[in-house]
């Protein structure tokens, strides 16, 4: 059995696919969303429209859930991380995996520290969460996991699913290559815009550029060589994203491969009123550069700016005002 631990928007897409083809899951997660899947079912959308249901799926609100489980994918915010560890590690029988499927770059060591055995993932995609039980997948991207013998048996459930897991030595440099990327997240919600028409705007591609530089010289710094994403290499993106617009459109076609009403995780957080992870995205490479020696002013900027929005603050910044804030003097 898959325990799917933390199950919103993440965590119901893929619980959802891997239960429609046929794998025994069980979702656990918060009762708002277990009262909506259990009246609608769970409705996957993909990114091209193909549309796959659950008509009953199992989805509990007790963590006891999980102690059947032979492997438990965890999709909670990068936040309750440690609580997860907490409330599963008494109930699993030794040896299960459990693979952060979260954003940032330390989930899988606090899962560790927590008593589990886990196991560092990465999903590459954005799902949005469309109310009564509806999940739609809103970008290209798979799944990618660390190696781990325990998953063995699991890979084939992935591959009937259409989810394949690519199996990495060393996941890392993946989920630091994805981080580049998510450094848009704080941007994007700041905006107020659909992710693809964000993107198409010069000035917001500025920022992000910065932001993006400043990740890169952290993980020089820590020694860190972030994989090649978004079909580029990570030291190429900034480059990228300061052409013309026009251009820009051209050349990054795979980066603007984005349902049209697509927003980030951040933005979803704040529509919602929920804490959002921006502390875990930008600001894990303001932490990361602190503790290498390198600076990341602008990645500290946008992480105070999502916390004055977390508390009511401006949710409506233009390119160029965010471009001017960026560069303002300290």
């Amino acid at each position: 059995m898959i325990c799917v631990y933390g199950a919103g928007s993440i965590g119901c897409y893929v619980g959802g696919r891997l239960a429609a083809a046929g794998a025994e899951v069980v979702f656990v997660g918060r009762e708002r969303i277990a009262a909506e899947v259990r009246s609608h079912g769970l409705v996957l959308i993909d990114l091209d429209g193909a549309v796959e249901r659950v008509e009953a799926p199992r989805y509990e609100t007790d963590p006891a859930a999980a102690a059947d489980a032979d492997l438990v994918l965890v999709t909670v915010k990068s936040a309750a991380t440690a609580d997860a560890a907490a409330r599963l590690a008494p109930r699993l029988r030794p040896g299960t995996p459990v693979v952060s499927l979260q954003n940032g770059l330390r989930n899988a060591q606090v899962l560790q520290a927590g008593g589990v055995e886990a196991v560092p993932g990465m999903v590459a995609f954005n799902v949005i969460h469309q109310g009564e039980g509806r999940f739609h997948r809103g970008t290209a991207g798979g799944l990618e996991v660390q190696a781990h013998p325990g998953l063995a048996g699991h890979l084939a459930a992935f591959d009937r699913a259409g989810l394949p897991l690519t199996v990495r030595d060393d996941l890392l440099g993946v989920q630091a290559g994805k981080l580049v990327l998510n450094l848009n997240n704080a941007i994007n919600a700041l905006s107020g815009l659909p992710l693809r028409t964000e993107l198409s705007q010069r000035p917001f591609r500025r920022v992000l550029a910065l932001a993006q530089r400043e990740a890169l010289a952290a993980y020089k710094a820590a020694g860190i060589t972030p994989a090649k994403t978004a079909g580029a290499a990570p030291r190429l993106l900034p480059v990228i994203l300061g052409l013309p617009d026009a251009l820009f459109t051209r050349v990054a076609a795979r980066m603007l491969a984005i349902d049209p009403h697509a927003r980030s995780s951040t933005w979803d957080d704040l529509e919602s009123g929920r804490p959002t992870e921006v502390d875990y995205l930008n600001g894990e490479v303001a932490a990361l550069a602190a503790e290498h020696g390198t600076a990341a002013p602008v990645n500290e900027l946008l992480t105070a700016l999502v916390h004055e929005a977390e508390a009511g603050g401006r949710r409506d910044w233009t390119g160029p005002e965010l471009v001017a804030a960026v560069l303002r003097p300290a």
